[in-house]
C-alpha cells in the first residue's frame, strides 16, 4: 500500500470513531503500537493527526502507520489510567515515556497488620497498606528507611505477629520464631521485638504513626512532639527515655536544617520541571510538604525527539500521578502545559479533592520553579554525559563485534540463550535481549522444560530455541528476529541452535557460541574460535550479555526448584489438594514444622483427619 492510499484508509477509519473518550492506538504493519493516546472526544482528537501542523515526531509516525484503534473509557480519566497502562505494556516508539518505568521504588507501610512493617517494595496493590512514592533512587530509599529505623525502631521480618488479649504481641505459630528469641536488630535497637511480647499493638503503632509524619516530611511536627515527650519524659525523672528523645529529636532537627529551600508554610505542593535535548529528556521533581522542600528526585524519559519541554512535563505527570502514592492539592510547573483541564480533573479523581496546575508569575514559588528547571538542566547533562561515554563504548563494542564474527553491520537486536538445572532436574533456560548493546528487560523471556527432565544440555537448548523461533515475526505477529543469536555454551551448543534455526528456517540468522572456558566464540563453518583481545570493549559487552543470561535462568531455576521441594512432599500424598496444602501451611508455616507437630495438631487442621494426617506425616519423615 502506498503511502496517499494509507494515509486515506487511516482517515476513512477515523471516521467512524465515536465521538466519546478513550484512549487510541496507532499501529504498524506489523501489529507493533506505535503510539498511545487518549482523548475527550476521539474523534476530533484523532483528526488531529491528519491537519497541517504536527510535530516531527508526529508526522513520522502517521506515515508510519497502517491502522488504528480505540477503546472507549467511561470518563477522561479512566483514559488517563489505561494510556498509562497502555505505554507500561507496549513501550510504543513515538511516546514519550518513563526510562524503565517498572522498576521505581516505592515505601510501604503495612498498616493492614496489628505490628505494621516498613518496607521498600515495586509493586502497589494492598488497600491496606499506605504508599510513598514513587522514588527514583532505591539507594536514596534504603538510606532514609536506614535512619527512619535508628529514629523509631520497627520491625522488617515476615513473621506473623498478633496482638493477644492484653495487647502484647505474639507469633503465629509460635515455632516461626527460632529458639523463642529476638532477632540482632532487638539488639541494635532498631525494631522493638514485638515477635516476644516486648511491646504492646498501641505503644507499636505509636511509633509508626511517628514513622508516617516522618514519611510525610512533617518534621516540624514531629519534632514538636518528639520536645514535648523529652519534657514530659523529664518531668517523670525518666532521664533514660529523656536522653533517648534528645537524640532523637537532635537527629529530627538535622534533618530539617538540610532543607535548604523554604516556601510558604504550611504548604503541600509539587514542583516540577522539565529539560530536553536531542531527544533525551529529565524531570525535576520538588515534593514541598508543610512548607519545606522534603525530597528531590529527577526521572529520565525516552521518545522525546521533537518535543518542547511542555509537552514532555504533561506527559511525565500524566505517567507520574497514574502511579503515584499520593496527590497534592497544588502542582506548580514552570510553564503552561497542554491540557491542563483534563489533567486537572483526572488529578481530583485521584486524590479525592481538588487539585490546581499553577504556573506561578513571581514570588517564592516562581524561585522554586526556576530552581526545578536548573537542577533538571543539570540533571540532564550529567546523565547525558554518562550516556554519550557509555554510547560511545557500546558502539566501538557492536562494531568489534560485527567484524569479529563478520556481520554486515553492528548487531541492533543480540539475543543470549542459556540454561539452567541441577543433575537434568527443574530444567529451565532464559533468553535475555540486548538492544543497541543495551538491555531490553521489557523482551526478556523465560521457558520451563516442556520435556521430560534430563540431563542433555543440547536438547534443552534446541527446544528452547524451537520455542522461540515459532514466535518469530516473520509472520508479522511474534517476537522480533534478532540481529544475533548467541549461546552460552561451545560447539555442542552451536549445533543445537543451528539445528533449531534450521527447523524454522532461519539458518540467515547469525548464530554464535561463547565457551566459558577461554572466552571463545564458536561460530558455524569455522572449525577454530575467535578469540576476541582481552581488553576489547566487544569482548566485555559478550560477556555481560553472556552473564546476564546466566543470571536470569538461575533466579527461574531456584524459585521453580524451590516449588519443587515443596511439591515432592505434600503434592504427593494422596487426599492432600491445593485447598488442604494452603490450610497446611498457613497452619504451620512449613514442612519442618509439620515434621516437629504431634498427628493430633495435622489432624485438627480443617478438611484433615486422623486417617490423612497419618498419611502426612509418614510422607514427611520418610
Amino acid at each position: 500500500m502506498d503511502r496517499t492510499s494509507r494515509r486515506e484508509s487511516l482517515e476513512a477509519q477515523v471516521a467512524s470513531f465515536p465521538a466519546k473518550p478513550g484512549v487510541y492506538l496507532f499501529k504498524d504493519a506489523k501489529g507493533r503500537v506505535l503510539y498511545v493516546g487518549k482523548a475527550d472526544v476521539l474523534r476530533d482528537r484523532v483528526r488531529a493527526y491528519f491537519g497541517p501542523s504536527l510535530e516531527v515526531r508526529h508526522i513520522r509516525m502517521v506515515e508510519r502507520a497502517e491502522r488504528l484503534e480505540y477503546v472507549l473509557t467511561d470518563s477522561i480519566s479512566e483514559a488517563y489510567l489505561l494510556e498509562s497502562n497502555l505505554i507500561k505494556q507496549h513501550h510504543p516508539r513515538y511516546n514519550i515515556r518513563l526510562k524503565d518505568d517498572k522498576s521505581y521504588p516505592y515505601v510501604k507501610v503495612t498498616l493492614g497488620e496489628d505490628f505494621p512493617r516498613i518496607l521498600r517494595t515495586r509493586t502497589l496493590g494492598d488497600r491496606t497498606a499506605r504508599y510513598f512514592g514513587p522514588f527514583a533512587n532505591a539507594k536514596s530509599v534504603d538510606q532514609s528507611l536506614d535512619l527512619l529505623q535508628k529514629l523509631f525502631p520497627y520491625r522488617t521480618c515476615k513473621l506473623n505477629i498478633v496482638a493477644g488479649e492484653d495487647g502484647r504481641g505474639r507469633t503465629v505459630p509460635p515455632s516461626a520464631l527460632p529458639g523463642g528469641r529476638p532477632c540482632l536488630l532487638f539488639h541494635l535497637k532498631r525494631c522493638t521485638a514485638p515477635c516476644v511480647g516486648n511491646t504492646t499493638r498501641d505503644e507499636y503503632r505509636g511509633t509508626i504513626d511517628k514513622s508516617v509524619l516522618f514519611l510525610e516530611g512533617r518534621y516540624e511536627a514531629l519534632a514538636r512532639e518528639t520536645k514535648k515527650e523529652m519534657h514530659q519524659a523529664s518531668d517523670a525523672l525518666a532521664f533514660e527515655r529523656a536522653a533517648t528523645l534528645r537524640d532523637r529529636l537532635v537527629a529530627i532537627e538535622r534533618t530539617l536544617d538540610r532543607q535548604e529551600v523554604h516556601a510558604y508554610k504550611g504548604d503541600d505542593f509539587d514542583v516540577h520541571a522539565a529539560a530536553v535535548a536531542e531527544g533525551d529528556a529529565v524531570v525535576q521533581v520538588f515534593r514541598v510538604r508543610d512548607g519545606t522542600i522534603t525530597s528531590r528526585d529527577h526521572f529520565s524519559l525516552e521518545g522525546s525527539e521533537g518535543a518542547l519541554a511542555p509537552d514532555v512535563l504533561a506527559s511525565f505527570l500524566r505517567q507520574h500521578y497514574s502511579v503515584a502514592a499520593a496527590v497534592p492539592p497544588e502542582i506548580v510547573v514552570p510553564a503552561a502545559i497542554p491540557e491542563a483541564g483534563a489533567f486537572e480533573a483526572f488529578a481530583a479523581e485521584r486524590r479525592g479533592g481538588p487539585v490546581r496546575i499553577l504556573v506561578p508569575q513571581r514570588g517564592k514559588k516562581r524561585h522554586l520553579a526556576e530552581l526545578a528547571e536548573r537542577n533538571a538542566q543539570d540533571a540532564l547533562e550529567q546523565e547525558r554525559v554518562m550516556w554519550m561515554a557509555d554510547r560511545g563504548k557500546t558502539d566501538t563494542a557492536l562494531r568489534e563485534l560485527a567484524d569479529a564474527l563478520g556481520l554486515e553491520g553492528p548487531p541492533k537486536r543480540i539475543e543470549c540463550y542459556d540454561v539452567s538445572h541441577v543433575q537434568g532436574t527443574s530444567v529451565v533456560s532464559s533468553m535475555v535481549v540486548f538492544e543497541d548493546g543495551r538491555p531490553a528487560k521489557h523482551a526478556y523471556r523465560r521457558f520451563r522444560a516442556k520435556i521430560v527432565d534430563r540431563n542433555d544440555d543440547f536438547a534443552n537448548m534446541r527446544e528452547t530455541l524451537r520455542r522461540r523461533f515459532r514466535r518469530s515475526a516473520t509472520d508479522g505477529d511474534g517476537w522480533p528476529v534478532p540481529d544475533l543469536v548467541i549461546l552460552d555454551g561451545g560447539k555442542g551448543q552451536l549445533s543445537a541452535g543451528q539445528a533449531a534455526l534450521s527447523d524454522a528456517g532461519l539458518l540467515q540468522i547469525p548464530i554464535a557460541a561463547l565457551a566459558k572456558e577461554r572466552e571463545e566464540l564458536f561460530v558455524p563453518a569455522r572449525p577454530d574460535p575467535i578469540l576476541l583481545p582481552r581488553t576489547s570493549q566487544g569482548l566485555y559487552l559478550v560477556q555481560r550479555i553472556r552473564d546476564e543470561a546466566h543470571r536470569f535462568a538461575v533466579t527461574y531455576h531456584q524459585k521453580v526448584r524451590a516449588k519443587r521441594a515443596v511439591r515432592s512432599i505434600l503434592d504427593d500424598v494422596e487426599g492432600v489438594g491445593p485447598t488442604k496444602k494452603r490450610a497446611l501451611l498457613r497452619r504451620f508455616g512449613s514442612v519442618r514444622a509439620m515434621r516437629e507437630a504431634p498427628v493430633s495438631d495435622l489432624a485438627a487442621v480443617a478438611g484433615v483427619g486422623n486417617a490423612l494426617a497419618e498419611r502426612i506425616k509418614q510422607a514427611i519423615e520418610s
